[in-house]
């Protein structure tokens, strides 16, 4: 298997199952060392996310809300939008990848190991969805991550916009899901839901916390205080920072935030 022209294939996979299937037998050669690197053509920049296939791509307004989390459909809805989350994260890893190629294959492992986990996050959150007669891709979803990803093609703003702000929106995002279950927690769903999330939320810290080590390694490579971060970000998201909602400071401080950058991110003390 070539490297880069097999990253391709997985980030233009048109089903799910094909997509993991791959993604398994891949990271197996990978991991035995039988993968080669000779590229033939420079990473190309999609015009469409893996997925539009087999969702319904929509405006993120237009996501059906999922306002009752003690019905079915409630479960049904919450699920949905993390699967999306996840499987769209299988494609953020993938592509840093396969798009920085100069990153060296210290970057690489790190980002497969990502990959991995994505992808059984996303598994294990199929796998309650069919439990309640649902499946990804049966309700509309966004193309925000996707869009995100195809915005920063240099690898300083990749790191600083998709771990260190996206992936770090959903460590403060979590806790907040799990505050909303707890109420439900003796309804069996709900309690495989929430230990599902406890896993995602500890793996996700890694996940952050590696995207923090590079973005810190291309800053200091390019001769940039990591304070240029709060740029990117603005440039990106403007409005973003700082924020009235209380983040998650523990697991942020684990993924390696400065409390100074806290203080920057959040009104609310840490």
């Amino acid at each position: 298997m070539e490297l880069y022209a097999t990253l391709e294939t997985l980030l233009t996979a048109p089903i799910p199952s094909e997509k993991i299937a791959l993604f398994r037998e891949f990271y197996e050669a990978y991991r035995e060392g039988k993968i080669t690197r000779n590229p033939q053509t420079a990473p190309a920049v999609f015009d469409e996310p893996s997925y539009c296939g087999f969702c319904t791509v929509t405006d993120p307004k237009e996501v059906p809300r999922r306002n009752n989390l003690k019905t079915a459909q409630g479960q049904i809805l919450l699920l949905h939008a993390i699967a999306h989350i996840e499987y769209s994260a299988i494609d953020l890893a993938l592509d840093a990848v396969y798009r920085f190629r100069e990153a060296g294959e210290s970057f690489e492992q790190d980002w497969l190991v990502v990959a991995d986990d994505e992808v059984r996050h996303f598994e294990m959150i199929e796998a309650l969805l069919n439990e309640l007669g649902s499946f990804y891709g049966e309700y509309p979803v966004h193309d925000a991550l996707f869009e995100a990803s195809m915005r920063t093609l240099n690898f300083t703003e990749r790191m600083a916009v998709v771990p260190r702000y996206l992936e770090a929106n959903g460590l403060d995002a979590t806790p907040q899901i799990l505050r909303k279950l707890y109420p439900c927690r003796n309804d069996p769903m709900i309690q495989k839901i929430i230990a599902a999330l406890h896993i995602i939320l500890d793996e996700e810290i890694d996940h952050v916390r590696k995207g923090d080590r590079w973005f810190e390694a291309a800053c200091k490579k390019e001769g940039r205080d990591t304070s240029c971060y709060f740029e990117i970000i603005e440039r990106h998201y403007p409005g973003s920072f700082p924020r009235k909602i209380e983040i998650n400071c523990e697991a942020r401080r684990q993924a390696g935030f400065e409390n100074g950058e806290l203080e920057k991110i959040s009104l609310n003390k840490c």
